[in-house]
């Protein structure tokens, strides 16, 4: 039955929250459903990648629980990066307002699925990928070349990673210019499926929130505005969006708590498939 209809997959950035997009995945497979072409902002191109060279979405919740469940390993895996942020503060040709920016390319060297592939070309189904143009001010749609470089540059979560240069061009957190990429999926004749996982700043009312929060919490509020803006023009054939707003962009040692308080998605997910495949 449901290799009567096409599918199309975005999946949308929101750092460790994007955890949440593992329930998504467990219910294409449970109703046996592939995607025909995927696009992913940010920690939507990690998911997206993964699903696409061929991992099911039980083994990408695997991997999360297995690289970020155990805090000891977590931070041994970051202390192999220890160089980095001291080379930036002695370095005579650095500045130090570099200070403290992590280098995308080498955290994901540690982190991602060794079985990922390296270029786009070895992918099961066709991936886009969203970047922003820092200096251009426009969206950078990668998929082509190198993967894993395309995919940090997509993941380069401004101040806290340093940016990506492919092909002379800067590119920083796709999620900055389209944080939720469905407008991409162009092809006739294929219901789109759309993962908003960014979430809303949380808190309680005439509390100010910190430093680090409100600045996280306003790009949070940026990246909604320009998905509502496209739902309102173009909206996708399903519009999910997981109860994530409990938790922080770099939230991934909850892993555990992620999943378990988007767990409701699946259901959801299940139930809004086959309305689509009734159709």
């Amino acid at each position: 039955m449901a290799d009567e209809k096409k599918f199309a997959l975005a999946l949308g950035g929101g750092g460790a929250r994007g955890i949440a997009h593992v329930h998504i995945l467990k219910a294409l497979d449970d109703m046996g459903i592939k995607p025909v072409e995927i696009t992913g902002s940010s920690i939507g191109s990690i998911i997206g990648a993964g699903y696409a060279s061929g991992m099911r979405g039980e083994d990408i919740e695997k991997f999360f629980l297995d690289s970020f469940g155990n805090r000891t390993q977590v931070l041994a895996k970051l202390w192999k990066l220890r160089p980095d942020p001291i080379k930036a503060i002695i370095s005579k040709e650095s500045k130090m307002s570099a200070f403290g920016q992590m280098n995308i390319e080498k955290v994901l060297s540690v982190f991602l699925p060794p079985e990922l592939p390296k270029v786009f070309s070895e992918l099961s189904i066709p991936l886009k990928i969203t970047a922003t143009d820092y200096y251009g001010n426009t969206l950078k749609v990668l998929s082509s070349g190198d993967l894993r470089k395309a995919i940090a540059a997509s993941a380069a979560i401004p101040v806290v990673f340093s940016p990506v240069i492919i092909d002379k061009c800067v590119l920083i957190d796709g999620g900055i210019n389209n944080p939720l990429p469905f407008d991409l999926l162009e092809q006739d004749g294929v219901f789109t499926i759309a993962v908003d996982v960014v979430g809303l700043p949380t808190g309680e009312a005439g509390t100010l929130p910190g430093r680090v929060d409100v600045g996280f919490g306003a790009s949070q509020l940026m990246m909604q505005s320009i998905t509502n803006i496209k739902l309102a023009a173009n909206p996708p054939d399903l519009f999910l969006r997981p109860n994530v707003d409990a938790f922080r962009v770099l939230d991934f040692l909850k892993v555990k708590e992620i999943l378990k308080a988007t767990q409701p998605i699946y259901d959801k997910t299940c139930r809004e498939l086959e309305r689509l495949l009734a159709l």
